[in-house]
C-alpha cells in the first residue's frame, strides 16, 4: 500500500501533557497553575508541595515526556513517517499556548494531539480539550490563523500500551521471593477521581456507576491478568484500586485506596502484592510518591512483600502504538476503511468525543470534539 505511512491531512503531532516543576522554586508557582480559580492559600500549596520537595522540587514527568518525544521522533524517522512532533503542557513550560503559537508560525494547519492520559474522564480528556480551546482563543485574539485540531482516541486497550504493562507485572512477580510468588495478589492502580466524575465519564450512553473510566480500567486489568496467567501458569487474584485522592473529604471518591487495600490484603492472609499502575503513562509524581514512597512504607509496616511494576513510559512499543494511531486516524480522515487495533471486550474508543462526553461541572468550550466551537 503506497500510502501506508501517509499522515495526511495532518502536518504535525502535538504531545500534550500535564507538566511539572523542575526545581524547588517552581513548586508553588506550578501548584498555583494547577489549582487556579480554587482560592487555595499559598501556605496550603507549600504543604501540598512537600511531595515534590522530597524529590528536590523536581517532577519526573517533564524528563519522561522528553524521552517519549525522542522515542516518537526516532520511531517515525525509522519508519518513514514524515510528521514533526511538538510538546506542550497544561501547567508548566513548555506551555500549550506557546507551543501552539510556534506550530502556527511554522505553518502547521492540521494538528493531531496525543494526550498523556489513556482513559476517558473529565480530567483525563475533556479538561485537555478545554485547554486546547483556551489556547486557540488566545491565538485568535492575537490575530493568528487557527489550525484545525483533532485528538487521538483513547489508547488504554491498544496492544502497544498493554503489552509493556504485562511485561512489567511478570517481571515484578519474578522479583518476589519464591515462597510468596504464586500466592501474590495484583493491585491494578489508577488515579482516584470523584465518583460523580467517574459516573459521567465517556459518552452519555455509557454513563452509569463508574462510567467509562472504571469500565475501561477493569477491562485492561482483565486483559493483563489473563496474559500474566498465560505467561506464568498462575491465576493471580486481582483488584482495581485507587490512589492520589485530593479534595474535600466529604466528597465521595473512587475506592478502595491502595494503602487501605494493602491492609485488607494482609489481614486476609495474602502473602505478597504487585502494584501495577495501569492508569499512568509514566512514572511521574503520583507513582513515585503515592506508590513507591507511601504505599511501600505501608507495606513495610505490615510486613507485606510488595513490588511495583513499571509504567509504559517511552517503551518502543508505545511509540509504535502512537504511530499506528496516527496512521489509523489519518486514513479515517481521508475516508478510508479502518480496522482499529484494540484488545479486550470494549473495542476501540471513539475518534470524536460526542456531545455530553465527560461533562464539566461548569460548561466551558472544548476543542477537538463534536461540540467544539473551532471547526
Amino acid at each position: 500500500m503506497p500510502d501506508v505511512l501517509d499522515a495526511s491531512p495532518y502536518d504535525a503531532l502535538l504531545l500534550l501533557s500535564f507538566g511539572g516543576p523542575e526545581g524547588p522554586d517552581d513548586v508553588v508557582p506550578f501548584l498555583e497553575n494547577v489549582t487556579r480559580g480554587r482560592g487555595i492559600p499559598k501556605e496550603r500549596l507549600k504543604e501540598v508541595g512537600q511531595h515534590y520537595f522530597l524529590f528536590g522540587g523536581v517532577s519526573p514527568i517533564n524528563d519522561q515526556n522528553r524521552a517519549l518525544l525522542d522515542a516518537l521522533r526516532k520511531d517515525f524517522a525509522e519508519h518513514g513517517l514524515d510528521l514533526p512532533v511538538y510538546w506542550g503542557n497544561r501547567n508548566w513550560a513548555p506551555y500549550l499556548t506557546d507551543t501552539l503559537r510556534e506550530m502556527v508560525r511554522d505553518g502547521r494547519r492540521r494538528i493531531l494531539v496525543l494526550a498523556t492520559s489513556a482513559y476517558a474522564s473529565y480530567s483525563g480528556c475533556r479538561q485537555y480539550r478545554e485547554n486546547l480551546a483556551d489556547s486557540l482563543a488566545a491565538l485568535e485574539a492575537e490575530g493568528l490563523e487557527l489550525p484545525r485540531i483533532d485528538k487521538l482516541r483513547h489508547y488504554f486497550n491498544h496492544p502497544g500500551f498493554v503489552q509493556p504493562m504485562v511485561d512489567g507485572v511478570v517481571r515484578s512477580l519474578a522479583e518476589l521471593p519464591e515462597e510468596v510468588r504464586d500466592g501474590a495478589h495484583i493491585a491494578f492502580c489508577t488515579h482516584s477521581i470523584p465518583t460523580s466524575a467517574a459516573d459521567t465519564s465517556g459518552p452519555v450512553e455509557e454513563h452509569g456507576d463508574g462510567g467509562a473510566y472504571v469500565r475501561q480500567h477493569l477491562d485492561v486489568a482483565q486483559v493483563i491478568a489473563d496474559a500474566v496467567r498465560e505467561r506464568t501458569g498462575v491465576d493471580h487474584p486481582w483488584q482495581l484500586v485507587y490512589q492520589s485522592r485530593s479534595g474535600a473529604p466529604h466528597i465521595p471518591w473512587l475506592e478502595p485506596d491502595i494503602c487501605d487495600h494493602l491492609e485488607e490484603r494482609r489481614a486476609a492472609g495474602v502473602p505478597a502484592v504487585v502494584m501495577a499502575p495501569i492508569g499512568f503513562v509514566s512514572d511521574h509524581m503520583e507513582v513515585l510518591y503515592d506508590l513507591d514512597t507511601e504505599a511501600t512504607a505501608k507495606a513495610e509496616e505490615l510486613g507485606l512483600p510488595v513490588r511495583r511494576s513499571a509504567t509504559v513510559g517511552a517503551d518502543p512499543r508505545f511509540a509504535a502504538a502512537v504511530r499506528d494511531l496516527v496512521l489509523e486516524r489519518s486514513a479515517a480522515e481521508r475516508g478510508r476503511e479502518v480496522a482499529p487495533c484494540a484488545l479486550g471486550a470494549l473495542g476501540a474508543s471513539h475518534n470524536l468525543c460526542p456531545v455530553g462526553c465527560c461533562p464539566a461541572r461548569a460548561p466551558r468550550p472544548a476543542a477537538a470534539g463534536a461540540d467544539s466551537p473551532y471547526a
